[in-house]
Protein backbone atom coordinates (compact mmCIF):
# COMPACT_ATOMS: atom_id res chain seq x y z
CA UNK A 1 0.00 0.00 0.00
CA UNK A 2 1.37 3.38 -0.94
CA UNK A 3 1.14 6.24 1.34
CA UNK A 4 -0.27 9.46 -0.03
CA UNK A 5 1.47 12.52 1.14
CA UNK A 6 -0.26 15.75 0.50
CA UNK A 7 1.85 18.76 -0.07
CA UNK A 8 0.46 22.16 0.48
CA UNK A 9 2.04 25.07 -1.18
CA UNK A 10 2.14 28.18 0.84
CA UNK A 11 0.41 31.13 -0.61
CA UNK A 12 3.01 33.39 -2.10
CA UNK A 13 3.34 36.60 -0.20
CA UNK A 14 2.59 39.68 -2.15
CA UNK A 15 5.02 42.42 -1.45
CA UNK A 16 3.52 45.84 -1.68
CA UNK A 17 5.85 48.69 -2.34
CA UNK A 18 6.65 50.51 0.84
CA UNK A 19 5.02 53.89 1.00
CA UNK A 20 5.73 56.95 3.01
CA UNK A 21 4.08 60.29 3.46
CA UNK A 22 5.08 62.99 1.00
CA UNK A 23 7.09 65.76 2.58
CA UNK A 24 5.83 69.32 2.27
CA UNK A 25 7.86 71.56 0.01
CA UNK A 26 8.90 75.17 0.42
CA UNK A 27 5.83 76.83 -1.13
CA UNK A 28 3.25 74.83 0.83
CA UNK A 29 5.09 75.58 4.05
CA UNK A 30 5.53 79.23 3.04
CA UNK A 31 1.80 79.78 2.45
CA UNK A 32 0.94 77.98 5.69
CA UNK A 33 3.34 80.31 7.53
CA UNK A 34 1.82 83.37 5.82
CA UNK A 35 -1.65 82.28 6.97
CA UNK A 36 -0.34 81.63 10.49
CA UNK A 37 1.23 85.10 10.54
CA UNK A 38 -2.10 86.68 9.56
CA UNK A 39 -3.88 84.72 12.29
CA UNK A 40 -1.30 85.77 14.91
CA UNK A 41 -1.57 89.41 13.81
CA UNK A 42 -5.35 89.16 14.17
CA UNK A 43 -5.04 87.64 17.65
CA UNK A 44 -2.66 90.41 18.73
CA UNK A 45 -4.88 93.03 17.11
CA UNK A 46 -8.00 91.78 18.87
CA UNK A 47 -6.50 91.14 22.31
CA UNK A 48 -3.33 93.11 23.04
CA UNK A 49 -3.94 96.34 21.09
CA UNK A 50 -7.33 97.10 22.72
CA UNK A 51 -5.91 96.31 26.16
CA UNK A 52 -3.02 98.70 25.65
CA UNK A 53 -5.36 101.35 24.22
CA UNK A 54 -7.78 101.11 27.15
CA UNK A 55 -4.95 101.26 29.66
CA UNK A 56 -3.35 104.13 27.69
CA UNK A 57 -0.06 102.25 27.43
CA UNK A 58 2.45 102.89 24.69
CA UNK A 59 1.90 100.61 21.69
CA UNK A 60 5.17 101.52 20.01
CA UNK A 61 8.23 101.04 22.12
CA UNK A 62 11.67 101.95 20.92
CA UNK A 63 13.16 98.73 22.32
CA UNK A 64 12.51 95.13 21.38
CA UNK A 65 11.70 94.47 25.04
CA UNK A 66 8.82 96.96 25.16
CA UNK A 67 5.74 95.39 26.84
CA UNK A 68 3.71 95.32 23.62
CA UNK A 69 6.54 93.59 21.75
CA UNK A 70 7.09 91.07 24.53
CA UNK A 71 3.41 90.12 24.68
CA UNK A 72 3.24 89.83 20.89
CA UNK A 73 6.28 87.55 20.86
CA UNK A 74 4.79 85.44 23.67
CA UNK A 75 1.59 84.98 21.66
CA UNK A 76 3.64 84.16 18.54
CA UNK A 77 5.61 81.39 20.25
CA UNK A 78 2.65 80.09 22.27
CA UNK A 79 0.60 79.77 19.08
CA UNK A 80 3.20 77.60 17.35
CA UNK A 81 4.19 75.56 20.42
CA UNK A 82 0.70 74.75 21.70
CA UNK A 83 -0.94 74.00 18.35
CA UNK A 84 1.98 71.86 17.19
CA UNK A 85 2.03 69.93 20.46
CA UNK A 86 -1.69 69.22 20.68
CA UNK A 87 -2.65 68.97 17.00
CA UNK A 88 0.70 68.36 15.23
CA UNK A 89 -0.17 71.35 13.08
CA UNK A 90 -0.97 75.03 13.23
CA UNK A 91 -4.09 76.51 11.66
CA UNK A 92 -2.10 77.37 8.54
CA UNK A 93 -0.86 73.78 8.26
CA UNK A 94 -4.42 72.51 8.81
CA UNK A 95 -5.71 74.57 5.88
CA UNK A 96 -2.98 73.21 3.58
CA UNK A 97 -3.17 69.62 4.90
CA UNK A 98 0.27 69.53 6.51
CA UNK A 99 1.46 68.23 9.86
CA UNK A 100 4.66 67.80 11.84
CA UNK A 101 5.96 64.28 12.51
CA UNK A 102 9.04 62.87 14.22
CA UNK A 103 11.51 61.19 11.86
CA UNK A 104 11.29 57.93 13.79
CA UNK A 105 7.48 57.94 14.01
CA UNK A 106 7.32 58.49 17.77
CA UNK A 107 4.84 60.97 19.24
CA UNK A 108 5.92 64.58 19.52
CA UNK A 109 7.13 65.34 23.03
CA UNK A 110 7.50 68.69 24.78
CA UNK A 111 11.27 68.89 24.41
CA UNK A 112 11.04 68.28 20.66
CA UNK A 113 8.28 70.86 20.23
CA UNK A 114 9.97 73.50 22.38
CA UNK A 115 13.24 73.01 20.56
CA UNK A 116 11.66 72.97 17.09
CA UNK A 117 9.26 75.86 17.55
CA UNK A 118 11.25 77.90 20.06
CA UNK A 119 14.87 77.58 19.02
CA UNK A 120 14.12 76.93 15.34
CA UNK A 121 11.86 79.95 14.93
CA UNK A 122 14.29 82.12 16.89
CA UNK A 123 17.13 81.12 14.53
CA UNK A 124 14.99 81.76 11.46
CA UNK A 125 13.76 85.12 12.77
CA UNK A 126 17.24 86.23 13.77
CA UNK A 127 18.53 85.74 10.22
CA UNK A 128 15.44 87.22 8.50
CA UNK A 129 14.11 83.74 7.63
CA UNK A 130 17.06 83.07 5.28
CA UNK A 131 17.87 79.67 6.92
CA UNK A 132 14.34 78.61 5.94
CA UNK A 133 15.49 78.48 2.31
CA UNK A 134 17.30 75.23 3.11
CA UNK A 135 13.86 73.59 2.66
CA UNK A 136 14.23 74.15 -1.09
CA UNK A 137 17.49 72.19 -1.32
CA UNK A 138 17.00 69.59 1.40
CA UNK A 139 16.26 66.03 0.19
CA UNK A 140 13.29 65.67 2.56
CA UNK A 141 12.33 69.37 2.49
CA UNK A 142 13.57 69.81 6.04
CA UNK A 143 14.23 73.18 7.61
CA UNK A 144 17.04 73.98 10.03
CA UNK A 145 14.57 73.49 12.89
CA UNK A 146 13.56 70.09 11.47
CA UNK A 147 17.19 68.95 11.33
CA UNK A 148 17.85 70.05 14.91
CA UNK A 149 14.69 68.45 16.30
CA UNK A 150 14.53 65.34 14.07
CA UNK A 151 11.13 66.24 12.64
CA UNK A 152 9.64 66.55 9.19
CA UNK A 153 6.57 68.32 7.80
CA UNK A 154 4.40 65.99 5.70
CA UNK A 155 1.21 66.11 3.70
CA UNK A 156 -1.57 64.41 5.65
CA UNK A 157 -3.11 62.46 2.77
CA UNK A 158 -0.36 62.20 0.16
CA UNK A 159 1.93 59.20 -0.09
CA UNK A 160 4.85 58.24 -2.31
CA UNK A 161 6.71 54.99 -2.87
CA UNK A 162 9.64 54.56 -0.55
CA UNK A 163 12.80 54.10 -2.52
Amino acid sequence: MTEVIETFETTPTVEYPLIQQKTAGFWMRFWAFVLDSIIIAAIVGVTIRPLFSVMDWDLVGINWYAPFSMLSVAIYYAYFVLLTKYFKQTLGKMVFGLRVEKDNGEPLDWSTILFREGVGRFINSTFFHAPYLIVVFSPKNKSVADYFSDTVVVHEKMFIEKV
